[in-house]
């Protein structure tokens, strides 16, 4: 680990960093979030040994722009990485550049989602996962006239006990990572490091090892669907986006049943992997000096509003886990004020490089957040990909959620009181200043109608590049991108 500069406080002293990320991982699928028996103990340990957010989300609910955002600090809407079909490219530099040229090792290890073959700021690079041909879902851009969508109903058909790619690809991941940190441990001259460790579990296909499947096959479909009940609501956005992905159409009342016990398995196997990270982390002698963080790019909505994937602004899909454990948080922490996956590259930076910083950020440190949480700090996510007539833009600030939809209707919803999203208020005349203050709000940030003008104008452009409607249509179909070999 790097020395602490002469001088500098105890509290800024350089540390090292393990992040660990999933990919679709339900927030409220984990023990330390309030599950009733999913079993996700080194999670869990993870949480009472640090802090727990308990309003963290993502930017995007969708895999490419979600960790575009996450790499760069910044807002979809200033990258410009609107849908799964504009990866990123190393441009704008990454909180990864920044620590790498203060002087830390930064590796990754596992799944990335970018273009592929640009510098994204790693020291090293191993066993990634990139978007397919360096281009991803061209047929997620066509939004309001949407291709047609084969292979929906493997979702279902699919689901159950057995091997997988992901699975795999997930226990490599996890064995790359504790050869790393064996190998890290002994050479002591190294300087710091911040490990990006990246699963790619719970992510569909819902395809659970048997073990871990086994723990909830037992379970009766009402107890599988704890929270992830909530009825379909009939706003017409959420409506166009049932008709062209119709995920739920497929599932039986038995088919339901085997997703979630393989969803929740695959939650328990990731929680297991993760585990054997920890603990090499601990066997090297390492733990003491480095601080972890878990998250995922976005969660999953399982069925609830009968959806599946993520895609939307329910908690289900936007609403992301966040964990953060630092000798300067209280064990136990649990922080409610609003935060968002922006908010990690300078909290990478306030960990493993103090010095730096980047005024294009639009996060803040979760330290100085968990130590002093802002009492009205809203966060921002939004949405322009694959299914969706029209952006969405969220706003969560304190026990408030708005939804804003160019064209459309707003959804409002109380958290607090209503955290299934059960009763939208965006039309009860109640509530019409709640929803100007948080338009206001959400226009501080961006103005929503020019930017959902921006992404589909440059999504027509795309499609002209890339040959077209014919061209595209007669592609493969990517309902998910396949394990490196």
């Amino acid at each position: 680990m790097a020395d602490r500069p002469s001088g500098a406080p105890e509290d800024a002293a350089p540390r090292n960093l393990v992040f660990l990320l999933s990919d679709e991982h339900n927030r409220d699928v984990l023990g330390c979030y309030g599950h009733p028996f999913v079993q996700t103990p080194n999670l869990d340990a993870l949480a009472q040994a640090g802090a727990r957010f308990g309003a963290a989300y993502c930017n995007s609910p969708i895999c490419v722009p979600s960790r575009a955002s996450l790499a760069t600090g910044r807002q979809v809407h200033e990258l410009g990485a609107w849908d799964n079909a504009a990866p990123y490219t190393g441009a704008p530099r990454s909180w990864h550049h920044l620590l790498r040229d203060a002087g830390v090792d930064v590796a990754s290890i596992g799944k990335l989602h970018y273009r592929g073959g640009d510098d994204y700021g790693f020291t090293e690079e191993l066993i990634p996962l990139h978007v397919l041909h360096g281009k991803g879902d061209l047929k997620g851009l066509f939004r309001r006239d949407p291709l047609p969508k084969t292979g929906t109903g493997n979702l279902a058909a699919q689901a159950g006990p057995g091997r997988s790619a992901y699975s795999d690809y997930d226990t490599r991941i996890a064995r790359t990572a504790c050869d790393w940190l064996t190998d890290r441990a002994d050479r002591r001259d190294a300087p710091g490091f911040a490990l990006f460790v990246s699963f790619v579990m719970p992510h569909f296909p819902l395809i659970a090892p048997d073990a871990c499947y086994a723990l909830y096959e037992g379970r009766d479909l009402d107890e599988l669907r704890f929270g992830l009940d909530a009825p379909v609501d009939g706003h017409p956005v959420l409506d166009h986006m049932r008709r062209v992905s119709d995920y739920d159409a497929h599932f039986t009342p038995e088919t339901r049943r085997r997703a979630l016990c393989a969803y929740f398995g695959m939650v328990t196997r990731l929680d297991e992997l993760i585990g054997t990270v920890l603990q090499t982390l601990e066997d090297t002698g390492l733990g003491p000096s480095t601080s972890v963080i878990y998250s995922s790019d976005h969660g999953d909505n399982l069925g609830s509003h009968g959806l599946w994937g993520k895609s939307v602004m329910y908690e289900t899909a936007a609403a992301v886990p966040l964990i953060l454990r630092d000798p300067r948080l209280a064990p136990g922490t649990v922080v409610d004020a609003p935060v968002s996956l922006v908010d990690i590259a300078p909290t990478a930076a306030a960990i493993c490089a103090p010095v730096v910083s980047d005024p294009a950020w639009a996060g803040t440190s979760l330290l100085d957040i968990a130590r002093n949480p802002p009492p009205n700090r809203p966060v921002l996510s939004q949405y322009h990909a694959t299914s969706s007539n029209t952006g969405m833009f969220m706003i969560r600030q304190g026990r408030w959620k708005y939804i804003h939809y160019p064209g459309f209707a707003p959804q409002l919803f109380d958290l607090w009181s209503d955290p299934q999203e059960r009763h939208d208020l965006g039309q009860d005349p109640s509530f019409a200043a709640v929803r100007q203050r948080l338009d206001t709000v959400l226009r501080s940030q961006c103005d929503p109608e020019a930017v959902n003008a921006g992404a589909f104008a440059d999504q027509a452009a795309r499609i002209a590049a890339n040959g077209g409607r014919a061209e595209i249509a007669a592609s493969a179909d990517i309902p998910f991108t396949p394990a490196p070999a």
